[in-house]
């Protein structure tokens, strides 16, 4: 047996230039090809909606493969079924604390009434600067619906500290109502323009920031209105067999 000897690799294999890829990637034994993009001017959600339609239509994939969506999709997703859990249980507890708070179901019920309308105003808002729903509007959901109920305890908490004074209901309404104009336009006018430099960004991050802040600025002008106005009528409308 010799050592040391040299073999040419021409006389063990036939040598020849091709294309081909550089790395072979791997995954769960599997091999697995990347493709990338940069998403600018929309929201994932639907970019990839928009990618899983053409997908379908147009490729028909070989048996054993299959497309799979990266990780920045299924944390967005991920995030998705985590909010539409915690979100309704977060409300019911809120209606709960004011419930106990208040001592009274139709007082909670009406100071959570201002929920729906700013929620209205945020979606107002998304579809009047056509930006698509995110995860980052779902929180600015989030944030506006504190706003809203604190806006309306402030409000109904008020008129109730009237009527123990023995004003009338009518009367209570009305000087609740006009005594915390004040306080409501002010908490509605630090987070409006607060948030307009957000609104009005264009640059690095604007995807977060901008459905964020327009999600607060169009919700708290529409609660605001609700506050000063719907909140007293159905304050009036509940407890008009008090007056």
């Amino acid at each position: 047996m010799h050592y040391g000897l040299s073999v040419p690799l021409q006389e063990l294999a036939s040598l020849e230039n091709v294309e081909g890829i550089n790395q072979v990637s791997r995954e769960n034994s599997k091999r697995r090809v990347v493709v990338t993009a940069n998403v600018r001017g929309r929201d994932l959600g639907s970019f990839v909606a928009d990618i899983q339609n053409a997908v379908g239509d147009s490729v028909e994939l070989p048996a054993g493969y299959w497309v799979e969506h990266g990780v920045t999709y299924q944390k967005l997703q991920s995030a998705s079924q985590r909010l539409s859990v915690i979100v309704p249980i977060t409300l019911l507890i809120i209606v709960g604390l004011l419930i106990l708070a208040l001592g009274s179901l139709k007082d909670a019920l009406i100071i959570f009434s201002g929920v729906p309308l700013a929620l209205t105003g945020g979606v107002a808002a998304l579809l009047l600067r056509d930006i698509p729903f995110s995860i980052s509007a779902a929180v600015g959901f989030i944030a506006l619906s504190g706003i809203a109920i604190l806006n309306g305890l402030v409000m109904v908490s008020f008129i109730r500290e009237l009527l123990k004074d023995e004003q009338s209901l009518d009367q209570a309404i009305i000087e609740g109502a006009l005594t915390r104009l004040r306080p409501v336009l002010t908490t509605a006018l630090v987070a409006s323009l607060g948030f307009i430099p957000m609104a009005l960004n264009t640059g690095i991050g604007s995807e977060v920031q901008r459905p964020l802040a327009t999600v607060v600025i169009g919700g708290v002008i529409s609660s605001t209105l609700l506050t000063l106005f719907v909140i007293p009528a159905l304050y009036r409308l509940l407890h008009r067999d008090n007056g």
